[in-house]
């Protein structure tokens, strides 16, 4: 549904029959780790996250999953396989079978 309070118009999976269903019953306003985000919008309180009502909780337990502004660094294992190494061991495991 559309929301009626915060960003009028805008579709809002929290906006209910009854008015917002969120737990405080409006979108907060967004954190400083959100600044730069392309979610964030104006709405009729400030700056409020598109995606997310609460941007606090988002942030409380690391980066924010919603977050466009976050770039995430995946580790990768150095160690080299050895190709020969791991054809014979793979051709081992075929002939036990």
């Amino acid at each position: 549904m559309q929301c009626q309070t915060v960003i009028p118009g805008a579709e809002c999976t929290f906006w209910g029959k009854q008015g917002c269903v969120f737990t405080e019953g409006s979108c907060q306003t967004i954190v400083e780790n959100c600044e730069g985000c392309d979610r964030v919008v104006t709405g009729s309180i400030g700056q409020v996250c598109s995606a997310y009502p609460a941007p606090e909780k988002k942030w409380a337990n690391g980066i924010c999953n919603f977050a466009t502004h976050v770039k995430v660094e995946i580790k990768t294992d150095d160690a080299k396989i050895n190709p020969l190494k791991a054809s014979k061991k793979a051709a081992g495991a075929k002939k036990k079978k």
